[in-house]
């Protein structure tokens, strides 16, 4: 917990701390661009990136190992001050859901500070399956990241008639074509990622290898992971 934010000390303000979970395998501009145009739109003091360790919801495909995703994720945001990597759910032993986590974060931070996870729109809707999902709605608010065109209508119908009252903000984000699934596929066709994801990112997959075909790669063996990513990356609770 050592590596998270420090917010939360002037009990005369209230602050809001961006939480966005991944498996950022790899991270990606989309990304990026989606957690600073949360910072803009809803006024964020600071977004936590929260790689996902071994993630429960791809026991069935090989994920590049925590090491690397965490050092992508440094490397990427490594220039933005209102940007801070965490390894909380790297370090932890065990499965956990995205709610076990939201209630660390809950315990760690004092009542003045507000938690906003940020996921895609799809994800969004999912989260009425995942466990616990009433009390991810009174532990967070949800910010919904939106492709242009994306249609929200039928969003917002889940979500009013599941009962649950989720405090929930979409962002449309022109970036979230890009998805981590694509940039695995390019690497894999000899295909540039420049312009996709940042050039130290690119410089640390070249560099490790990562999604060579003829590699392998690590494959999650007890289901560390926790949070849903965008970009293809998401999770079923």
């Amino acid at each position: 917990m050592r590596d998270l934010p420090q917010v939360g000390q002037d009990p005369g303000r209230t602050y809001r701390l961006g939480v966005m979970g991944g498996t950022f395998d790899p991270i990606h501009n989309g990304h990026l661009v989606t957690a600073e145009q949360a910072v803009g739109d809803l006024d964020l003091d600071v977004v936590v990136f929260v790689p996902a360790g071994s993630p429960a919801f791809k026991q069935d495909r090989r994920v590049s190992s925590p090491e690397d995703r965490i050092a992508m994720t440094l490397l990427a945001t490594a220039d933005n001050p209102r940007f801070l990597v965490s390894r909380i759910e790297v370090d932890r032993e065990g499965i956990t859901y995205t709610v076990d986590t939201l209630e660390l974060l809950r315990q760690h931070y004092p009542d003045n500070v507000e938690l906003y996870f940020i996921t895609g729109a799809d994800a969004v809707i999912d989260i009425l399956t995942w466990r616990d999902a009433d009390r991810i709605a009174r532990l967070a608010h949800l910010v919904g990241a939106t492709r242009p065109g994306y249609d929200l209508a039928s969003a917002r119908t889940r979500i009013l008639d599941s009962g649950i009252d989720f405090q929930v903000h979409y962002l449309e984000v022109p970036a979230l074509a890009i998805s981590s699934s694509d940039l695995r596929g390019r690497v894999a066709r000899g295909q540039s990622l420049r312009y996709l994801t940042p050039d130290s990112v690119c410089g640390l997959i070249e560099k490790r290898g990562l999604y060579d075909p003829s590699s392998m790669p690590y494959l999650a063996p007890d289901a560390l992971g926790l949070m849903g990513g965008m970009g293809g990356d998401g999770r079923n609770g």
